[in-house]
């Protein structure tokens, strides 16, 4: 059986009196994606940054970080050269353009002229930029320097890609550009881990997620299973303020579950059907019917939304 590329065992991170990570365990294995949610000051970057060796745990006889074997407290080096990390923030320079932003990075590695030429060229292809690559940084949009961000971190041929909110504040149409590009990645044995504010993002991409807040883990599984185990499959979002009112106080059938911690009541049940009489007494148009996702199960689990600021 493979070694996973990540181990992690009782890990704890404190900033003075903050906790910021609590007794955090978790195994990631060989290409596949591995995904933290939660929401902000959960612990998802302090954990990201630990793994690749920015941040150190705090001391403690059993705690244990280890990948591709190494322990990024003593051998940061060896586990960037088999990384590459994508931030939060878009760190490219400006009066480079887009081929020498990449050079540059090369360069860092070690990496041959002819290897560098050779790989900058295929994943501007990868990465739709091809014809971008003598454009300054300033002249493309906020999707082609994402997409750019990934590519410098692809340069050295990682055997790990570390995505820290990677599609935050593009448009749908690069989100998902994105996505198809790490799906073929994985195939191709990339293993990756992720964090992200988009739930759409995870259950897409994630074959394992783990879900965080302050500091500790919550749940973790695959996303599917999380929904199937965990929280009933439909939801009814009531639509107005009136009918909110309303529904708070209603009386509810047996197999209804309602939820009102975070603003507008939401309805839980087993089907459509069970929801009915909710339905009748509300009237029509004034409410939402679909199925629930990992923000229903967060609500259900801390009862905050997971883009909520602490």
């Amino acid at each position: 059986m493979n070694e996973p590329v990540i181990q992690i065992d009782n890990v704890f991170k404190s900033y003075g009196s903050l906790r910021a990570v609590h007794d955090l365990s978790l195994s990631v294995p060989q290409s596949t994606c591995f995904g933290f949610l939660g929401p902000n000051g959960a612990g998802k970057t302090t954990m990201m940054k630990m793994i690749y060796g920015k941040s150190l745990r705090d001391h403690h006889p059993e705690s244990r970080i280890r990948v591709f074997g190494f322990d990024p407290g003593t051998q940061e080096l060896d586990i960037k050269f088999l990384s590459g990390v994508v931030p939060q923030e878009d760190n490219l320079d400006d009066e480079l353009n887009v081929w020498q932003n990449l050079y540059v990075y090369a360069k860092f590695y070690g990496m041959q002229k002819k290897t560098i030429q050779r790989r900058i060229d295929e994943l501007l292809g990868f990465f739709e930029l091809s014809a971008k690559t003598k454009s300054k940084i300033r002249e493309l949009s906020g999707g082609m320097k994402r997409r750019l961000v990934i590519a410098r971190a692809l340069l050295h041929t990682p055997r790990l890609l570390i995505l820290d909110e990677p599609t935050t504040g593009l448009d749908p149409q690069v989100r998902h550009l994105i996505w198809e590009k790490l799906r073929q990645l994985k195939k191709e044995g990339l293993t990756i881990l992720l964090t992200t504010h988009y739930m759409e993002e995870a259950f897409q991409l994630c074959d394992q997620i783990l879900i965080m807040d302050k500091g500790r883990k919550i749940l973790q599984g695959p996303p599917a299973g999380l929904l199937r185990e965990h929280i009933e499959p439909f939801v009814m979002e009531v639509q107005d303020i009136e009918s909110a009112e309303v529904a708070r106080t209603v009386e509810l059938p047996k197999h209804v579950r309602r939820d009102c911690s975070h603003g507008r009541p939401l309805f839980y049940a087993a089907s459509f059907e069970a929801m009915e009489p909710v339905t009748r007494i509300l009237g029509h148009g004034t409410y939402y019917l679909r199925q629930s996702n990992l923000e229903d199960l967060f609500l259900k689990l801390t009862g905050r939304a997971l883009n909520e600021l602490q």
